[in-house]
């Protein structure tokens, strides 16, 4: 299929934006549609930067877990919100949560109902370990987990 220099153009300027930082193939074919390609032009786009390594769903799925642990500190469910808000697939979700080291992921829950838990001033204590609680799952941390790690009396 022959291509017009204002899809070059565009197709280069969608290679930067890969380039940048890991996207997903629904982030890249938003902006494709927001540059006034196509359906035709856009899947053609996209199947070119999957075939030149720009877009790699499990690339971005690992690299977006990682990023949301690490940094923001999200649990294991609202990364897979995330992620499914972001039409990633249902095995490349599994494979980037299974990236997450659990001993890691046990200590930063340990860490999130901690820091929390020093700055809730409820007096009555199932109050307070109910509002620890919401906060961590909030987070995205799995309510058994947490309620586990509360249980466990992390203040001492």
């Amino acid at each position: 299929m022959s291509t017009s220099p204002e899809y070059d153009k565009i197709a280069n300027k969608v290679r930067k934006y890969c380039a940048y930082q890991e996207r997903s193939q629904q982030e890249v074919r938003d902006k494709l549609y927001d540059e006034g390609l196509h359906k035709k032009e856009v899947e053609q786009c996209i199947s070119e930067l999957v075939s030149e390594g720009f877009i790699n769903e499990e690339r971005f799925a690992i690299a977006y877990a990682g990023g949301k642990f690490r940094i923001k500190q999200w649990g294991k469910v609202k990364i897979k919100m995330g992620l499914k808000a972001k039409k990633v697939s249902d095995y490349c979700i599994r494979k980037a949560l299974s990236t997450i080291n659990d001993k890691d992921y046990r200590k930063v829950i340990e860490k999130v109902v901690a820091s929390y838990g020093k700055k809730v001033k409820e007096k009555e204590e199932h109050q307070r370990l109910h509002k620890i609680a919401r906060h961590a799952i909030g987070r995205g941390f799995e309510p058994e987990v947490v309620w586990e790690i509360l249980k466990a009396d992390p203040f001492e």
